[in-house]
């Protein structure tokens, strides 16, 4: 189907696409078989371009503004929700939503970052860099969960956490701190999904539990491509070499054991058939959660630090 924002890669795509509408718009039997042949063309094409996508690329495709977003999760996987605001210390943080739901029947806790979709929204939701006080929200949640023996599942989706003075005043270090704690210590099964930009420590403290999946095009790195690159080499504009060798996409991550499983996404990424993207990674969730069915807190802690100990251990004598 066709986007309504196109990345600088799919402009073959998106030309074909828009002589279809052209050809559609001018109607007539004549034109029908030269749509078709259009239709498979570029559905060739965008099939060729997804397969070999390089690092860089599918950074652009984790940020693309249509992908499902928390809010769309929570509407197409999750029933009765009841959001649950607030820390209880400062604020309510809007860049990090939770609260009670059923998935699938199953009652749970749902926490997640939301970036917004438009101007009005982004700004509302601070593009979905969490402050302090959205963190210790989420220790609340992840707390309130094991009070009540209820699975936790944290969808990630941010840039990082907010960096500016208001989040250091407040704690920013020791909030994250304080969340990666609560994921590694409830007593509950935790299953965390990288759902499209998995940023340095504002998503490392949301994506701390017994498992952690990964969207095919999502990136999951300690700093962004354009942040490492302006690093390294004082130039933001060489973030596509640095996205390279940083080894960020789901693939290189899951070789290395970061991520337990990748969940497919249609092909042109989960921006193009959002539907089809929610319910594939409610399969993965599911299928993670009974994995981790019938464990007892004390076995659920240990299998958080076996996993997390095991990163980059491979090897090792």
């Amino acid at each position: 189907m066709a986007v309504s924002t196109y990345l600088d890669f799919e402009k073959p795509v998106a030309d074909l696409e828009k002589k279809i509408a052209e050809l559609e718009t001018a109607g007539g039997e004549a034109v029908g078989d030269e749509v078709e042949k259009l239709r498979e063309k570029a559905s060739r094409q965008l099939e060729h371009i997804y397969t070999h996508l390089n690092a860089w690329q599918k950074t652009q495709v984790a940020r693309h503004p249509d992908r499902p977003h928390f809010m769309d999760y929570i509407e197409a996987m999750f029933d009765e929700f009841v959001e649950l605001a607030g820390d209880r210390k400062f604020m309510n943080d809007d860049a990090i939503l939770g609260g009670l739901a059923r998935f699938r029947g199953r009652p749970v806790v749902v926490i997640g970052h939301e970036k917004g979709r438009d101007t009005q929204t982004r700004l509302k939701h601070n593009f979905g860099m969490g402050k302090p006080e959205g963190y210790r929200k989420a220790v609340r949640l992840i707390e309130l969960a094991g009070r009540f023996g209820l699975p936790v599942i944290a969808l990630v989706d941010t840039s990082g956490a907010f960096p500016g003075k208001g989040g250091e005043e407040r704690g920013q270090a020791e909030a994250l701190a304080r969340s990666i704690e609560a994921c590694l210590t409830v007593d509950t099964p935790m299953i965390s999904v990288i759902v499209g930009e998995g940023g340095s420590g504002g998503a490392v403290a949301l994506a701390s539990g017994n498992k952690v999946l990964m969207m095919e095009h999502a990136v999951y790195s300690v700093i962004s491509p354009e942040g490492a690159a302006s690093i390294l080499f004082h130039d933001a504009k060489r973030a596509k070499d640095t996205a390279e060798a940083m080894k960020i996409t789901a693939q290189d991550l899951a070789k290395l054991r970061i991520v337990d499983a990748v969940v497919p996404e249609p092909i042109g990424g989960a921006h193009r058939d959002p539907k089809e993207a929610m319910a594939k990674m409610g399969d993965a969730i599911e299928e993670a959660l009974a994995s981790l069915a019938g464990l007892t807190p004390d076995q659920l802690r240990a299998q958080r630090k076996d996993r997390f100990y095991a990163i980059g251990r491979e090897g090792l004598s």
